[in-house]
């Protein structure tokens, strides 16, 4: 099997590791299939671990390699990257208004929830973009001769990232979950915010040469996109609990536990 994987064209390559990122992501959005009965405090809890979790990865997962890899390009990271997160934020206050104005219109009791669930939807696929053209362009360096590029750091960064994907799955699914979807559902979408991975991973290796240009303005886009959802949505949803202070230190711990996974596995 490792020898298949050796001897495989580059693009076999990366399909097959961004598969197995996906499938990372399938997993934790499996964690629904635990509940049996929604508990109000444990969700409202899970949301503010989706919070932190969405924070951390914003800074280490996302802006931290957009500003090393604008260095690496002598482009001026502090304008590319500021760009590109505000661009990520305003699209997703724009998509904010447009949700609302398109939902005030239906007459449904759950319309912040279904906005709120929209918009978490939206993020967490769009974050999983850059990270498959993240391990596209390290594959795709390797066919390109690219100095220091090997198929064993290509492989774990895409080990990395499947490892983040887990927590990341869950904070889809769990959201959906609270606004009483059923299990099966919560799950195949939390699993589906994961498939432009392989897609994305495919378009990277394909086109390693450009998109090593625009990179970090991806990176700082989805960034600015995640850190909207976490402030505006996540967080003063989960705040409404009566056990603020509970809320808060879960909010802390995702962000802990993201950012070891980062730091170990990034």
């Amino acid at each position: 099997m490792v020898s298949f994987y050796i001897n495989s064209s580059v693009y076999i390559q990366v399909l097959l590791a961004t598969l197995m990122t996906w499938g990372i992501t399938a997993l934790g959005a499996a964690i629904v299939f635990f509940f049996k009965k929604v508990n109000g405090t444990i969700l409202d809890a899970m949301l503010g671990l989706s919070a932190g979790v969405m924070i951390s990865a914003s800074f280490w997962s996302l802006l931290n390699p957009a500003i090393n890899g604008a260095n690496a390009l002598h482009m001026t990271s502090w304008l590319v990257v500021s760009l590109g997160f505000l661009v990520g934020a305003i699209i997703l206050i724009l998509g904010d208004i447009i949700f609302g104005k398109i939902l005030t219109k239906k007459s449904n009791k759950n319309i912040k929830g279904i906005k709120r669930t929209l918009m978490l939807i939206f993020s967490i696929t769009l974050h999983n973009i850059p990270e498959g053209l993240a391990i596209g362009v390290a594959f795709g360096s390797i066919a390109s001769g690219a100095k220091d590029a090997t198929l064993t750091a290509a492989f774990m960064l895409a080990v990395g990232v499947g490892i983040q994907n887990f927590p990341e799955g869950t904070a889809v699914s769990l959201p959906l979950r609270r606004e009483n979807m059923s299990r099966l559902k919560s799950f195949v979408i939390g699993m589906l915010s994961g498939i432009v991975e392989p897609i994305s991973g495919l378009i990277g290796c394909f086109l390693v040469i450009y998109v090593q240009n625009i990179l970090p303005f991806f990176l700082s886009f989805a960034a600015g996109a995640m850190i909207y959802v976490a402030i505006s949505e996540l967080i003063p949803e989960s705040q409404n609990n009566k056990h603020k202070n509970l809320m808060s230190l879960f909010t802390i711990l995702g962000f802990v536990i993201m950012m070891m996974l980062d730091v170990a596995f990034g």
